[in-house]
This record gives structure tokens, C-alpha cells and sequence, in this order.
């Protein structure tokens, strides 16, 4: 392995711990797991033919950071050796020292920051993955899940494979390792052509840049350039960061590669309407990126919006959830002319609480994180306007510290449409079972929050509000199956796939 990671990978870091792939292994590292707040994804980016290639891919990962928070990684070519760090942890704590970009030389490098989906949170699956192969060193970041990467997993270690993480991003090592084609591309291609679900990769290796998005652009990608060089990245505020030009969208099923001669884009896949994850619009993505074209900071006020004409009590303040229901609560206070106030402060210097030793002060978590603001609430009848609702233990929580504050009421608005349906294609989302919005009625959730009402943006409200008339069941412009139960692409790994929504009386208002 050309002496690779031997400067960051140290031994009392590596988690040897071969336990099955199981979104349970998370749970030993997400204590807080039981709030309402969405697990983001990942975010990769990639640089080619720049001088200070791991510098450039330090910064545009700390504007993805919000992407993952959990681990971060670049792997960098110099021409002859490919060089590796990846640690637990921040993008700043990882990469904020000179020392460490300095043993990051070379002129091409990738970089991923990472919430896992698959595989626990131990060092061996930090990404980018790196392999030498017949071919040379060939690294690997990946944004998003493979829906039969478990199967394929099995496949290959019954055939002899020997896997040294429990990450599905290995699954495509491996397929690209033991592929017959003689180009590099094509044996890419020919392991894309054995994976199904949603992803946007990175690669590099000792002559090329990658990047690959899925074929119905579920997880997105965008191509920018800096002084004539080729910038791959999740978010066009990476590039903003890094003062990049946006040039395109990679398209969905597109694999676009960089190396000396220019940029050669391939499209080896049958074209389909491209449905790309409306959690972008709703959370994922940072208010200031550009997602399909579309202002994501615009799209949520519109949201907010759409929420304001489908449901609206006499309320006398807006108030929104932060960070994430900001945009939307805007948007809900310019058409409703409801005064908008910041009647919940956020602490934004707190990170995960991992000892929390008596049920009591586990109550106060929230605490730590928002604060009421009592002068903008108290004696008010508020609404609170948040993105969207997963379990309820928070927004409960939040209720009744509007209620200590002195609200005299508190209606709660969600920017989105109930979740009834996992997510398999990058998400941390809980099975059913977890889902409020699976397992109770409206009523039943306005009581378990302890709300005056409750109600949420409709299906077809979500759509107007992206331009729209409805949400058209037979071309459904966006993947948006933790609505409707309507998946995109096979489910392999799973037994079998959930009947469609029980009920839509859930999107009606309870009070």
C-alpha cells in the first residue's frame, strides 16, 4: 500500500470490531439519536492539476461540513505516492494545521466528510477508501447508500474477497478491483453497472479524477472550476468557499473524468427521468447552495409559504425552530404578515453530550441547545415553524419550554409532509416503528407534543411550492418515498418494501 496512511492511522485509532453491517452499530455513537433532527449524509469533493490540491479540499470540506460531522478524510497524489489522512471528528480539528496538509503533497486529491449510514463510527471506515489495485492506487469518497450492498457484500466475500471496513463504499473497490476490463474507466463503469440505489462519487487515482452520479441523480453533484481546474463537490457552496466558478450539474447517470488530456464525459446508462431527493430542499442542503438550479434558501421560504396558505391560526408571533426552520418560518411570516422573532435561541458552541447519567439531565439536553427567548414570546400566541417532525422527543421538548417561557399558546407547523417511510438511500432515518407520523394520527401527535394544533405541508403543497401544480403520481419530479412509500429503484437488501401511506388525513390540521 505505497506507505499509505501510515502517518495518520495510528494503531490506538483502529477499530478491529468485524460486527456485522447494522444501522445498530450506530446507536453506540449517537446517544442523542432520539431527537426529531434529520442525520445528514455526506459530502465529497475533488481537485485535479491544482498545487495546493489537499488545502483547496481541506476548505471546500469545511463548507460541507454540515453534510457530516462525524468524520472527515483526504487522500492526496503527488505524482508517484498517494497520501492519506483521515480522522474521527471535524473537519477543523482535523485539517486546520499546516503540518498536517503538508503531508498531503501533490497536485490532485479527494476528500469526504462523513455521517455513516452504513458501518459504525470507527476509523477503518472513514472515507476516502483507498486499494491498490492491478492498475495502481485507486481512492474512493461516497455520498449516499447502495440498496443492495449488503448482497453484493456477501457475494463478494463468499468469492474470497477480504473486506477491511463495513461501509458499503468498499462494495465498489472491490468491484472495479476484480473487473477484466483492460481501461480504468470501463471496469468503473462495469461496477457501476452492479450497484443499484443512490450515490455521487469521487475518485482518483494515479492519472484521473472521477466523479459518478447515480442514474435517476437521487444524491447530487456539481462541477466547478478554479483558475482552469476542475472542482467536483456535493453543494455549490463548496465552491463559494473556495471562490470557484459553478459551471454544471453532473447529469444523473453521468461519469465524468479529468486527467491530463481534459475532461471526458461518459454516459453508459439508458436516460430516466431524473428524480433527485427533495430532502435537499427540506434539510440537507446549506441555504446558500444552488440544488438543481433551484436557490434551496428560496425554496424553503417558499415552503413556508405554501404552509401559511394551507393552514393558519390566529397567531400573533412566527417563531422559528433553528437553524433549519429559519427560511421557512421567513417565508410563512412575509405571506401571512405574522412579526417574525427569534423567540428560540440556539447555542451554537454545543457538541454531543455523551454522559448524560440520570434521566433528569437528560430532560435538560435540549436546554443546552435552545434557549427561550421569554421577552419575544411570553404572553404571545405563537406558531412555530419547523423543517419536519422524525419523533417528536424534541419538538416536544421545545413546546414546553415555549410554555415555561409564557407563551400563551403554541401551535407547531412542519415545512414538510408527514415522514411515514424510511429512507434507504443515505438518510439515518428510523423504521417505521420510530416514525411519529407512522404510528400515530394527527391528533395523536398533537397531543405527544403537547401543541394547541399541529399540521403539515401537504404533498402537493411541497410541489407547488417547487413550481408545480401537484405532485403528478405518474412522473413524480422528486425522490419523495419517506412521503409517499413510492421508492425509486430496487430494494434488494431489504425483505420486502412498505405498502403505500395509510392515511392522508395526516395532512389535515388537528386541534
Amino acid at each position: 500500500m505505497n506507505e499509505m496512511q501510515t502517518l495518520s492511522d495510528h494503531a490506538d485509532q483502529m477499530d478491529f470490531d468485524l460486527g456485522p453491517i447494522d444501522k445498530q452499530d450506530d446507536l453506540r455513537y449517537h446517544p442523542d439519536l432520539d431527537g426529531d433532527t434529520l442525520r445528514e449524509e455526506c459530502g465529497v469533493f475533488g481537485v485535479y492539476g491544482h498545487p495546493e490540491a489537499a488545502a483547496i479540499t481541506a476548505l471546500g470540506l469545511h463548507a460541507l461540513q454540515h453534510r457530516g460531522q462525524e468524520a472527515a478524510g483526504i487522500v492526496s497524489f503527488d505524482g508517484s505516492r498517494f497520501h492519506s489522512e483521515r480522522r474521527l471528528g471535524l473537519v477543523g480539528d482535523a485539517f486546520s494545521r499546516r503540518e498536517v496538509i503538508e503531508r498531503l503533497p501533490g497536485n490532485a486529491s479527494v476528500g469526504h466528510v462523513r455521517y455513516s449510514t452504513t458501518g459504525g463510527t470507527i476509523l477503518r471506515n472513514v472515507q476516502p477508501l483507498f486499494a491498490e489495485l492491478s492498475a495502481g492506487g485507486f481512492a474512493v469518497g461516497h455520498n449516499g447508500n447502495l440498496t443492495n450492498g449488503l448482497t453484493l457484500r456477501r457475494e463478494l466475500v463468499k468469492g474470497g474477497a477480504m473486506m477491511q471496513s463495513t461501509t458499503d463504499t468498499e462494495v465498489i473497490l472491490h468491484l472495479v478491483a476484480q473487473s477484466k476490463r483492460s481501461r480504468f474507466v470501463d471496469r468503473f463503469i462495469e461496477a457501476l453497472r452492479a450497484i443499484e440505489g443512490a450515490y455521487a462519487l469521487v475518485a482518483l487515482t494515479n492519472k484521473k479524477l472521477i466523479g459518478a452520479r447515480d442514474p435517476l441523480g437521487i444524491r447530487p453533484l456539481v462541477l466547478g472550476d478554479l483558475d482552469g481546474r476542475p472542482i467536483l463537490t456535493s453543494e455549490t457552496c463548496a465552491l463559494d468557499m473556495i471562490g470557484a466558478r459553478y459551471v454544471r450539474d453532473i447529469e444523473p447517470g453521468e461519469i465524468i473524468v479529468f486527467d491530463e488530456a481534459g475532461a471526458h464525459s461518459h454516459k453508459p446508462f439508458p436516460p430516466k427521468p431524473p428524480r433527485p431527493c427533495i430532502f435537499e430542499y427540506i434539510y440537507f442542503a446549506r441555504p446558500d447552495s444552488i440544488v438543481g438550479g433551484r436557490s434551496v434558501y428560496d425554496v424553503r421560504k417558499a415552503f413556508g409559504a405554501q404552509l401559511a396558505r394551507e393552514s393558519h391560526p390566529e397567531v400573533d408571533v412566527v417563531v422559528p425552530v433553528p437553524d433549519s426552520g429559519v427560511p421557512a418560518a421567513v417565508g410563512y411570516s412575509q405571506f401571512s404578515g405574522v412579526p417574525f422573532e427569534l423567540g428560540i435561541i440556539r447555542n451554537h458552541y454545543v457538541g454531543r453530550t455523551f454522559i448524560q447519567p440520570t434521566q433528569s439531565v437528560r430532560e435538560l439536553g435540549v436546554r443546552m441547545k435552545h434557549s427561550a427567548n421569554r421577552a419575544a414570546i411570553e404572553g404571545k400566541r405563537i406558531i412555530l415553524i419547523d423543517d419536519s417532525l422524525v419523533r417528536g422527543t424534541t419538538s416536544k421538548k421545545i413546546v414546553r419550554m415555549m410554555r415555561d417561557a409564557g407563551a400563551r399558546e403554541v401551535h407547531f407547523r412542519l415545512a414538510s409532509p408527514p415522514i411515514l417511510y424510511p429512507d434507504y438511500y443515505g438518510i439515518d432515518l428510523p423504521d417505521r416503528g420510530g416514525l411519529l407520523a407512522a404510528t400515530q394520527t394527527l391528533e395523536e401527535m398533537r397531543e405527544t407534543i403537547g401543541a394547541d394544533s399541529l399540521a403539515f405541508l401537504s404533498i402537493d403543497g411541497m410541489y407547488r411550492a417547487m413550481g408545480y401544480p401537484g405532485r403528478d403520481p405518474a412522473n413524480p419530479k422528486f425522490s419523495d418515498h419517506c412521503f409517499t412509500g413510492v421508492y425509486p429503484t430496487h430494494l434488494t437488501d431489504q425483505s420486502e418494501v412498505e405498502p403505500q401511506p395509510r392515511q392522508l388525513s395526516l395532512l389535515a390540521e388537528a386541534s
